[in-house]
């Protein structure tokens, strides 16, 4: 479970370790409360996006192949990383190119799913 939880960005909580917050999810095991998840919202969400994109990809994204940079950026898009604000700008300087070659990828990202038949996301 821990991987899982980890790989979302939340926390495990013994029970009974104070008040929940809103979001919190009980743990049940066997009809018992053995623990809480407790989800960190957007905070870190980009940073923990670009760590594990690097991971699968085997280097530091700065250090990747222009081909493997492509694939970072589509990785990120398909996870929603450009949803966030100021998104572009923080891979941008994660992959170590400007923002206009992501935006470029981006683009062209986009343009394959049109020539695919499957709707091109939108960006921001």
């Amino acid at each position: 479970m821990r991987p899982v939880v980890e790989a979302l960005g939340a926390s495990v909580l013994p029970p009974g370790s104070g008040p929940g917050e809103p979001l919190d999810i009980p743990l049940v095991w066997e009809g018992e409360v053995v623990g809480t998840v407790r989800p960190n919202g957007l905070n870190g969400a980009l940073d923990r996006l670009l760590d594990r994109v690097a991971e699968e990809l085997g280097a530091p994204l700065a250090e990747l192949s222009r081909e493997n940079k492509q694939r970072a950026v589509q990785l990120l898009e398909e996870r929603g990383a450009f949803t966030l604000r100021k998104s572009v700008e923080e891979a941008a300087q994660a992959l170590q190119v400007s923002r206009f070659t992501v935006y470029n990828y981006l683009s062209r990202i986009g343009a394959e799913r049109t020539a695919d038949g499957r709707p091109a996301a939108g960006r921001s």
